[in-house]
């Protein structure tokens, strides 16, 4: 059976539009290929990144910084300690970009200058922290990518 050029091109046709099926199926059925976004609000942390920027800034001008140190019982964050620590408030997020499951938020309480998070809460690897918080009215914010 001879075929002509106009069923060749039809045939060439179909083939090129089952190949791109076959890869748009494979790319939205692929688990390994799934991926979350940073945040699910991003549009509105867009709007607030501004703030963000002014308690970076003002958290720079302080005389000491927060550092934070791998312990046997977990990650210690240590506040400046010219600060009164009664007066410190905010919240710790964790983010670990390769597990969004594995991100947790909590509340500071400090008895001294250090906050500890249980060894248990962290795996070894990358975290973002994110500290955003509240001394005497004013407003500050740490952000470190840390390898824990």
């Amino acid at each position: 059976m001879k075929l002509n050029w106009g069923t060749g091109v039809v045939i060439a046709f179909i083939l090129f539009i089952s190949f791109i099926m076959y890869f748009v199926i494979a790319m939205n059925t692929d688990k390994n290929l799934d991926h979350d976004l940073v945040n699910d609000n991003y549009y509105k942390q867009e709007l607030e990144y501004q703030n963000d920027i002014n308690k970076e800034t003002k958290s720079k001008e302080l005389d000491s910084k927060i550092t934070w140190t791998k312990t046997q019982e977990g990650m210690l964050i240590s506040f400046p300690s010219e600060l009164d620590y009664n007066d410190i408030k905010g919240t710790v997020f964790l983010y670990r970009p390769s597990n969004k499951q594995l991100d947790f938020e909590t509340t500071i309480l400090l008895s001294n200058h250090n906050l500890l998070i249980p060894d248990k809460r962290m795996l070894d690897g990358r975290w973002n922290i994110k500290i955003d918080w509240n001394y005497k009215g004013t407003n500050y914010m740490f952000k470190e990518d840390v390898l824990y």
